[in-house]
């Protein structure tokens, strides 16, 4: 069984599953399935709101796709989440990668 029907799987039995969730978004990207990527980095951050990684990937992820508009607003989005949950290092690495927008 391949990682996605295995994660897939998981998400059924547990569709809350913070962590397959995350690593289903993750193997999608890796396959440059950008879009079903992102629809389950939405679901990811939708019901878990503090999954800080799951707002930074989704803006890497759109970033690829050239959609920078859209992942400056996934960024601003991670780095509120990074400061409420106060994770110091991903508020960093967002502003950096927000920061190289601007550079462009």
């Amino acid at each position: 069984m391949d990682k996605v029907a295995s994660l897939r799987e998981i998400l059924e039995q547990d569709p809350k599953n913070a962590f397959a969730r995350y690593g289903l978004a993750m193997e999608y990207a890796g396959r440059g399935e950008t879009e079903a990527a992102l629809a389950e980095f939405g679901q990811l951050v939708a019901d878990h709101p503090d999954y800080t990684a799951g707002y930074f990937m989704a803006a890497q992820t759109l970033a690829k796709a050239r959609r920078d508009a859209e992942a400056k607003q996934r960024l601003a989005e991670g780095m509120e989440c990074a400061r409420r949950t106060g994770n110091q290092h991903a508020l960093r690495e967002m502003q950096a990668m927000l920061e190289e927008f601007s550079e462009q």
